[in-house]
């Protein structure tokens, strides 16, 4: 393998591919990047076993060829450089030297046997906009639970039926539910993404505007941008009745500004405990009283009038599950519907005509 290669497409490549490649793996190889020459390009190539990303980048190949290397340190090498050429050979023990005007390195490589075969597909594409996966991945992957003995709770749950397209996920405590009418000419698709999937498909829809063709057989995945394939296996086990969840009788509801609340809830978090971030919420005839308190660090309050009228309600919240809602919404208002204070609540955008967006979080005590 000899072959020359500008730094900025190689750098951006190795940039994206960084979060497949496991850090700490037992198994050496999965560490590695496979680079190969495929009809006159670079290939790029890594996998956890779970996710793999193959990408490609345009070079001058000199002679055809392929290595893995360590890709943590190609990556911290091929930023360090200077915006030049890149030179790359593989030599003697599959060794591979690395030249960039003045700059060499020379860095061991591993055999490509031991490199796992990537999932191919060779089944029809359908095109999912770009738009609507950003957005479904950032309103439910906050959602996800990060104890991985829950495992059918680690991705979320994507649904395709004829007419609408749907992503949920939950820990358990809160959760987030999204749908959209869409008809992408398939039906009937019910599989659970994992969070990790979830996290670089975002980052590849990040970088296109296009939509992103979307693929999938008995047990992966599939996601094409360009040159850029996303492949990943589906989370087995089963997804808990969200339908069950979903209030049906949250009549009291209450309609503020989001920037108003949330800054409240910030304030008053700063004193609630560190571990459990309960904040009480107090909502009464035109207000709304916010109050935290922990015995090590004291207590807070806001008040913010409102137009409500309902029962009293009290109810406890973590204060960080009602941040994260805000840190994803673009509406100005939003509206918190409860049915009273030990039952879940239900937290809405306003003015949100293109996306039914929900957002469900069980009360705590106070």
């Amino acid at each position: 393998m000899h072959l020359r290669v500008s730094k900025a497409a190689f750098l951006k490549e190795l940039n994206l591919i960084q979060g497949v490649v496991e850090k700490k793996s037992t198994i050496p190889i999965l560490s590695n990047l496979l680079l190969e020459t495929k009809d006159g390009a670079l290939c790029i190539k890594g996998t956890d076993l779970d996710v793999s990303i193959s990408t490609w980048c345009e070079a001058e190949v000199l002679k055809d060829g392929s290595n893995c290397i360590q890709a943590k340190k190609l990556f911290e090498i091929v930023r360090a450089l200077p915006e030049a050429e890149i030179e790359i050979k593989r030599v003697e023990n599959d060794q591979v030297n690395i030249i960039c005007e003045r700059s060499r390195f020379k860095m061991p490589g591993l055999a490509i046997d031991n490199f796992p075969e990537i999932k191919e597909f060779t089944g029809p594409f359908i095109g999912i906009p770009a738009e609507l996966l950003k957005t479904f991945i950032s309103r439910t992957i906050f959602a996800i639970t990060n104890e991985e003995s829950r495992y059918a709770l680690n991705g979320a749950k994507f649904e395709l039926t004829e007419k609408t397209i749907r992503m949920v996920a939950t820990d358990g405590h809160r959760l987030s539910f999204i749908e959209k009418q869409s008809d992408l000419g398939r039906s009937n698709l019910d599989v659970l993404i994992p969070k990790k999937t979830l996290a670089e498909l975002g980052r590849l829809s990040a970088e296109t505007d296009e939509a992103i063709e979307f693929g999938y057989d008995e047990n992966h995945l599939f996601f094409r941008v360009g040159r850029r394939l996303l492949t990943s296996r589906t989370l087995s086990g089963q997804f808990p009745n969200y339908q069950l969840v979903l209030p049906k009788e949250n009549d009291n509801s209450v309609v503020i500004e989001s920037d108003r609340i949330s800054s409240a809830i910030k304030r008053v978090a700063l004193m609630a405990d560190e571990r459990s971030h309960s904040i009480k919420f107090e909502l009464g005839d035109g207000q709304i009283n916010i109050t935290s308190q922990a015995a090590e660090v004291g207590e807070a309050g806001e008040v913010l009038p409102v137009e409500y009228t309902g029962p009293s309600i009290t109810a406890g919240f973590n204060a960080q599950y009602l941040l994260d809602f805000f840190s994803v919404i673009q509406s100005d208002e939003v509206a918190f519907e409860f049915k009273d204070g030990n039952s879940q609540a239900q937290i809405k955008e306003r003015n949100e005509a293109e996306y039914d967006f929900r957002y469900i979080v069980m009360p705590m005590r106070v």
